[in-house]
């Protein structure tokens, strides 16, 4: 099982992070798509082969073929975003926001998941990626959408644990 490999290779000093990892993963409220298109979407964005090779077959086998092609597809789609959104944000000047970005989203359209699932998979991705403008339009559209809080904090929890998971273990295989 790939949560226990990744659990059993973080080294003692992250002990937080193996506990963490099981909690919200393992004790999750999320129904099963959306929780295991959010670990997906999230091990793509950790940019960790390790994390990526553990966590793919596990999601895959929780996710249906849509499912799972469109939690990948979050994780792509928002890769373009998030660098575009943020840089047009950091930029400061207001007129960026009135000129066209361009840049083809049609999978944001028919993600070939319900649209709720996809747009915390892209929340979630957007939080790794410490996109702002994008972490509140995907909020605004999934509170729209009746997705309460609580759901969207633990899709957020969940990219952090990943994230970290990927980042320590990737820093701890070029110790050695």
């Amino acid at each position: 099982m790939g949560l226990d490999v990744l659990k059993a290779e973080l080294p003692e000093f992250a002990k937080d992070l193996k506990l963490n990892l099981g909690s919200v993963v393992g004790n999750s409220k999320l129904p099963e798509q959306t929780l295991w298109g959010t670990v997906l979407a999230c091990a793509i964005a950790s940019r960790s082969p390790k994390v990526l090779r553990e966590l793919e077959p596990e999601a895959k086998s929780h996710l249906s073929e849509e499912a799972f092609n469109a939690a990948k597809a979050a994780a792509a789609i928002m890769a373009m975003n998030n660098v575009y959104y943020r840089a047009m944000h950091l930029i400061g000047d207001p007129e960026y926001g009135n000129l066209r970005a361009g840049l083809r989203m049609n999978i944001m359209a028919n993600p070939g998941a319900p649209k709720a699932d996809f747009e915390l998979w892209s929340l979630a991705v957007s939080a790794i990626n410490g996109c702002g403008r994008c972490l509140e339009s995907h909020e605004q559209v999934l509170r729209k959408e009746g997705v309460p809080r609580e759901t969207i904090q633990e899709a957020i929890k969940i990219a952090a644990v990943v994230n970290a998971v990927g980042v320590t273990l990737e820093s701890e295989a070029q110790l050695v």
